[in-house]
């Protein structure tokens, strides 16, 4: 009997620590709604998650716990918290949360993606100093400047037609695709028809990637069902891998011709002919797959990725925001007035907006601003806990999912005033008052966070910043934007990893400064 009691303890002092632990800590994860068994809380979202995920942040508070299936998240959705996660405990929260799909389709080895560690920091420091930084962005400004008379010329001929409708939601990245086209690739050939072919199936690809990104497949959060495809993901996300590899798989061959042929082409003092382009950041890539004592090896599968990162990353990202402003200043004569008045006082009538002119633009700035914390490109900043972390009075165990809910931040009426009107001079009245300094959007200031925030902050953030002013100020400057809707254009957002508008914008241009043959020249 004896024995038996204290077989009986020792098996209670084994067993009832780890218990009671385990049931301390789970009483100190963030507030919860009821879970169903098996899918969690799946049943509580919709197609646009962050939507979801703001309306229970209404009712369960500004950090919430869900389960989607058998995995742990936690929703972020005010700034206070977002601090906590991205810079408080930044090191806690530092690698990105990924999906069957972002690993399939960026090859496992992508910047955005890849966990933070050796090739992460290899990669972001060779993208910054070689295709993103200040001071190569700068040096692109002429291609771009090229890129923005383009699309103004298409849309001149369009007014000059007699009021000839243009699609702006397909005309908006191919703009931007050209310009990351250049920026990354260089140009790899004479064949115009097959570079405008080879630009536009990009578009296509890209749009298929952000919105299989943004989907929530079961096989991700339900691991009894991750070799099943009961969704459909599996099929669509190798039709999207296939015809993705086959683009890129044709431009890196053709760039390493080209090298092959500049480099036979070489005279006798070793300077390439004038056949030879400038060095792309393509080129810098292949130099380290060829330079076999290199600090970081990469192999062709490395720039595919990069490749991938970069089109995704700049190309909807630039095109929905700007096609956001747009929007909003069609909805908003007033706005646009002034923006307007503000054009023709610093840059006039005779010349187009340039990117140099965009710190003389505060209004213009203004207007950018306050579309990023309206409509951030990217809603959901996703990162996954590497370590567990106590924020506040919360246990965050490792290998939770976090979203930080950048859509519901920048709508908080605890830290905005009005949050849904559209109201540019929020940003210069932040700027007067100056207790602060005004109010950024470099991931500085946490109630609007369209890059993110922290070391993995966007890194396309330098060019995004530099292009948008520009593009969007000389568009207004050149053109009133006629829309067949009657009333207000709608705002509906379509689902994915970004947030485009459901409806395309289709307008009809009309010149505002008559033929502008002179002024695009």
């Amino acid at each position: 009997m004896i024995l038996e009691l204290l077989a009986l303890f020792l098996a209670l002092a084994l067993l009832l620590p780890p218990i009671f632990t385990s049931l301390f800590q789970t009483n100190r994860l963030p507030p919860s709604p009821t879970a169903l068994p098996i899918i969690g809380h799946f049943h509580l979202l919709g197609p646009l998650i962050h939507r979801a995920f703001h309306r229970l942040s209404a009712r369960y508070g500004p950090l919430f716990s869900l389960r989607l299936g058998s995995v742990p998240c936690v929703v972020v959705s005010s700034p206070d918290m977002a601090r906590e996660f991205l810079r408080t405990n930044e090191l806690s929260f530092i690698s990105h949360a990924n999906s069957i799909a972002i690993n399939r389709l960026t090859y496992g080895s992508s910047l955005a993606f890849a966990p933070y560690g050796a090739y992460w920091k290899f990669i972001k420091k060779l993208t910054m100093s070689e295709l993103l930084g200040g001071r190569t962005v700068s040096g692109f400004a002429s291609l771009r400047a090229q890129e923005y008379r383009r699309l103004l010329r298409l849309l001149d001929e369009k007014s000059q037609r007699g009021g000839e409708a243009v699609n702006l939601t397909e005309e908006l990245p191919k703009l931007a695709n050209n310009i990351i086209s250049h920026m990354m690739l260089g140009t790899s050939g004479s064949n115009h028809d097959d570079d405008d072919g080879r630009v536009e199936e990009a578009r296509i690809v890209v749009r298929e990637v952000t919105k299989i990104f943004g989907e929530l497949n079961l096989s991700d959060f339900v691991w009894f069902f991750r070799k099943l495809d009961l969704q459909g993901f599996g099929k669509r996300i190798e039709a999207i891998f296939t015809r993705f590899d086959a683009l890129v798989e044709k431009v890196i061959s053709e760039r390493e011709q080209l090298r092959d042929r500049n480099h036979m082409n070489k005279d006798d003092d070793g300077d390439i002919d004038d056949m030879a382009e400038v060095k792309h950041f393509i080129d810098v890539l292949l130099d380290y797959v060829d330079n076999e004592d290199a600090e970081m090896k990469l192999t062709r599968v490395h720039i595919k990725a990069l490749i991938m990162d970069f089109f995704t990353a700049g190309t909807d990202t630039t095109a929905i925001s700007t096609e956001w402003a747009l929007a909003e200043l069609i909805n908003h004569p007033e706005v646009l007035q002034k923006a307007r008045e503000e054009i023709d006082r610093v840059v006039g009538k005779s010349r187009l907006v340039s990117e140099s002119d965009g710190p003389d633009l505060p209004y213009i700035q203004a207007i950018i601003k306050e579309t990023l914390r309206l409509h951030p490109p990217v809603p959901l900043v996703i990162r996954k806990c590497v370590k567990q972390c106590m924020v506040k009075e919360y246990v965050i165990p490792e290998d939770t999912t976090v979203f930080v809910n950048a859509w519901a931040i920048g709508r908080n009426p605890n830290y905005w005033e009005s949050p849904l009107d559209f109201r540019p001079e929020r940003f210069l009245q932040a700027e007067k008052e100056g207790n602060m300094g005004p109010v950024d959007v470099k991931g500085q200031h946490f109630q609007v966070l369209p890059f993110g925030s922290g070391r993995r902050i966007c890194p396309g953030m330098n060019l995004a910043v530099q292009m948008l002013p520009a593009l969007v100020g000389s568009i207004i400057q050149c053109f009133d934007l006629t829309v067949a809707a009657a009333g207000s254009l709608s705002m509906e957002e379509r689902p994915g990893f970004t947030a485009p508008r459901l409806h395309d914008l289709v307008c009809v241009p009309v010149s505002r400064l008559g033929p502008l043959n002179s002024i695009l020249a």
